[in-house]
């Protein structure tokens, strides 16, 4: 556990970093026009991701259940987990380990990019060279002999940023934190729902080999026809709709459907109701992606000066990471039945998957009201959105880097 411990932190440090890293690369290269869909593309194979890693958990459990015919926990809890079942796990983890080997290489080899080298490193002469690599065109070098203007050098704590961006920040990662309460509780802890309605047995009726197999395949139907779908419906529409009204929207659905499951809790979970409640469930992750969990990630790249975007888009991810941890620890203490001799070994009574639904409504009206923070950033310019030129002298603003 301590060596898994371990790695997990490393793989979070660099999921941390790639974050603000990939968001920033793509708005930073992108033009005005397709910006978010861009920045939303590459969000959305996190999509691709989740239907694989479900296929790899589907194919691993059930050649092992095949091979191991096993009873239920029931029937011999010692039994029921084949000392074999050690290594389903393992495979699946060390798996994730293939995607990030076949582009390590080429996230090597790829230079920074052409606002951060002009505007921060200033070295405009290198900046056009790698403009030219990446877009393979000529680019004429054109290296301004002005020096940078001071009124645009404020630093992330200063007043200068508090005035300019300080309520934009602070609704980026308000935004960010609220949505990972709800989103994180809700995929983590999506078997115990999935128990407490009756779609999948309880678990003390099935061997580990077929839980994992079970959950696994509700969880990626759930993937396919929900979560995918809005990852994607977001790149289609970022740049029509804009991203304010699609946050503005998912944040509404997600608060309309959690207290459409909360309210008549205990209609779904009556045998034949249960189709419904996936459904209604499904449409929560829908509107998830098709909504904030998209662009909480696109707006921190386009909004913030060029030397702290990174920064601020870090920060923003950070404050979301905290309320996925508050999500899953507590969904998980939450969730547990209010009589003591009903809930899971170990955790004492809790409010109950109803009560803890309308906790997470609760969070996404909340984020609906903070979206107000966040300016619309659809078809501005990243220098028209940050303000970097918007104190300088004409000449020397002629000389910035081109808003595109």
């Amino acid at each position: 556990m301590a060596t898994l411990c371990f790695f997990r932190f490393w793989l979070g440090f660099g999921i941390g970093g790639d974050y603000p890293l990939s968001a920033t690369i793509m708005s930073e290269y992108a033009n005005k026009k397709t910006r978010g869909a861009f920045i939303a593309a590459v969000f959305a194979m996190q999509g691709f991701g989740i239907l694989t890693g479900g296929v790899v958990t589907l194919v691993v459990s059930a050649a092992f259940r095949a091979r191991y015919d096993v009873p239920a926990y029931a029937e011999d809890p010692a039994g029921s987990t084949p000392a074999q079942a050690d290594f389903v796990w393992r495979l699946i983890v060390m798996f994730g380990a293939v995607p990030a080997l076949l582009t390590y290489y080429w996230r090597m080899k790829m230079p920074e990019t052409a606002r951060y080298t002009a505007l921060v490193a200033k070295n405009a002469k290198q900046a056009a060279a790698d403009m030219a690599k990446v877009l393979q065109v000529e680019i004429q070098e054109e290296v301004d002999g002005h020096k940078e203007e001071s009124s645009n050098s404020f630093g992330l704590f200063s007043r200068e940023f508090a005035k300019r961006h300080g309520l934009h920040l602070l609704g980026t990662a308000s935004c960010w934190f609220l949505l990972d309460i709800a989103f994180y509780s809700q995929n983590l802890f999506q078997k115990d729902i999935f128990t407490a309605v009756g779609w999948i047995p309880k678990a003390r009726t099935m061997s580990a080999l077929e839980e994992v197999f079970r959950i696994a395949r509700a969880q990626t139907l759930i993937a396919l026809c929900g979560t995918v779908p809005g990852y994607w419906f977001t790149v289609a529409l970022i740049d029509v709709l804009g991203r304010f009204k699609i946050q503005m929207m998912g944040f509404a659905m997600m608060s309309l459907f959690m207290f459409g499951l909360a309210f008549p809790y205990h209609h779904w979970t009556t045998p034949g109701n249960h189709v419904g409640f996936v459904v209604m469930y499904a449409f929560t992750f829908f509107f998830a992606n098709f909504g904030p969990n998209s662009t909480t990630f696109i707006v921190p790249a386009e909004i913030f000066p060029a030397r702290l975007r990174s920064t601020c888009h870090g920060i923003s991810a950070a404050a979301g990471k905290a309320g996925a941890i508050i999500g899953s620890f507590g969904f998980l203490y939450a969730a547990q039945n209010k009589d003591k001799t009903k809930a899971d070994h170990g955790y004492p009574a809790g409010i109950g998957v109803r009560n803890s639904l309308f906790v997470l409504a609760v969070c996404n009206v909340l984020g609906l009201v903070l979206t107000l923070l966040v300016p619309e950033s659809k078809g501005k310019s990243l220098e028209e959105l940050s303000g970097e030129n918007d104190d300088e002298a004409p000449a020397v603003a002629h000389a910035r880097t081109v808003p595109v």
